[in-house]
């Protein structure tokens, strides 16, 4: 075994190598030694395992491939094809160009961050934003978190820890990536008490359910999944009526932050931070980077003495958004202050965009990429946790899987892995791309990338 690892070439021969030289003219010299070396461990392991002693361009280029995939540009620009507008895994909501260029114009100086120009003083980084959160939701104040699970996570601790809070057994649930309101509940200080049923939960459940230690009720929307059928559950009023005569807050925890009337485009009505408040919630927690379609973040508001209360607790400083953030979410909320929300911000664009819109761009995608390929009639969804089981017509892209000789799998593979990686659907056999979730700079790309792929 020994005589099998003198094939392996040295440390000195490997960064004269022109696939490794070149990766010294750009880093520095001990982090490309330090790949080099762990290459080198990667093949005498495999050597070990009984695998051929590689030769020298195999491990150059293996350190070159290493490199590229750990100190190339992180995130990339993925272009969307899926029809998933709100995509977790890409990143959900899209900028819209003024918030892309309110956080560069931060990012490149200085800023008043926290800082009162007029007084020459410091000043509060929350206070810009707030303000827009409390004119378009009615609020008495906000307040600007990381994300909405650090917003609940906050809320709980500041407002109930020790004590108890009263959910409904259907509402104790988990909202995704193992966001459990049992976890929460717990790592806040506060206890969980549940009430109801799975399916059906009534006003009296909550009002037996209150002790001397009971802190607060929690209401939270189940945007991720339905509950159908034999079904009942208190509204925010009755629940506000309740919390009220028993002189404790009532929180909810809304999730998806949709500032527009999502009924108003053929959707089912997303329930609303404005809604909330004026049903007589105290708090309210939403989403900045889903159906608001800003940033991630987190927003609270409601009544201005708890939020008070949570800005002034010890987690809020660790759970605190950047100027980026700020700047970012400043700039999308004031698309709804100035009532162009629809046409200013990507994902209300995606979703206002007509079907005959969509039709229209699929086959003009077609035209450009010749034989093999239909414009069918499919369906868009919004993803994100939001309005499940609710989707949109639109026109899709197909691409027969005979015109790669890997199929549909090895076209979708070719595409995602290609500059700028595109991410597709496959649905019976074929390849779909849905024009909806592609922005418009974006389709010379996308269809130069199918050509590419389709070797046209």
């Amino acid at each position: 075994m020994s005589t099998a690892y003198r094939g392996l070439p040295s440390v000195d021969k490997l960064l004269a190598h022109p696939a490794v030289a070149g990766l010294l003219q750009r880093y520095a010299r001990a982090v490309v030694v330090g790949a080099v070396r762990e290459q080198l461990q990667a093949a005498r392991q495999d050597v070990k395992n009984g695998d051929p002693v590689p030769s020298p361009d195999q491990v150059a280029e293996a350190v070159a491939v290493r490199a590229l995939h750990q100190w190339g540009p992180w995130p990339v620009r993925v272009i969307n094809a899926t029809g998933v507008i709100l995509h977790t895994n890409l990143g959900r909501a899209p900028l819209s160009v003024e918030s892309v260029e309110a956080m560069a114009s931060v990012a490149q100086g200085y800023s008043n961050l926290e800082l009162d120009l007029n007084e020459g003083r410091r000043g509060s980084r929350h206070q810009a934003v707030s303000e827009l959160v409390r004119q378009l939701t009615g609020a008495q104040a906000a307040l600007v978190l990381n994300n909405n699970a650090a917003a609940v996570l906050l809320g709980l601790a500041a407002l109930a820890t020790g004590r108890e809070v009263v959910v409904s057994r259907g509402e104790s649930v988990e909202i995704g990536g193992g966001f459990r309101v049992p976890d929460v509940l717990r790592q806040s200080g506060a206890h969980l008490v549940e009430v109801g049923t799975a399916n059906r939960t009534y006003t009296d459940d909550y009002v037996q359910a209150f002790t001397g230690n009971t802190g607060a009720l929690l209401a939270v929307h189940r945007s991720n999944f339905q509950v159908v059928g034999f079904t009942h559950q208190p509204t925010l009023t009755e629940l506000s009526e309740v919390a009220k005569e028993k002189r404790v807050p009532l929180l909810h925890d809304l999730g998806s932050g949709a500032l527009l009337d999502t009924a108003a485009f053929g959707l089912a009505h997303e329930p609303m931070p404005q809604e909330s408040l004026a049903s007589g919630t105290d708090l309210v927690f939403f989403s900045g980077d889903k159906l608001l379609g800003g940033p991630q973040s987190g927003i609270v508001a409601g009544r201005a003495d708890l939020v008070r209360r949570l800005a002034q607790h010890p987690m809020t400083r660790a759970m605190r958004p950047d100027k980026l953030t700020l700047a970012a979410l400043h700039a999308t909320l004031l698309h709804y202050l100035r009532g162009e929300a629809e046409h200013r911000v990507p994902i209300w664009q995606m979703i206002a965009t007509p079907s005959d819109d969509l039709r229209k761009r699929a086959e003009a995608w077609a035209v450009r990429l010749g034989d093999g390929v239909d414009v069918v009639q499919g369906l868009s969804t919004l993803g994100g946790g939001s309005l499940p089981g609710e989707t949109m017509a639109t026109w899709l892209l197909s691409i027969a899987p005979m015109l790669h000789p890997g199929g549909a799998d090895g076209i979708a593979r070719s595409l995602r892995l290609g500059t700028p990686p595109v991410m597709v659907r496959i649905e019976e056999g074929r390849v779909l791309l849905d024009p909806r979730t592609v922005l418009r700079n974006e389709e010379a790309e996308l269809t130069g990338a199918v050509r590419a792929v389709l070797g046209r």
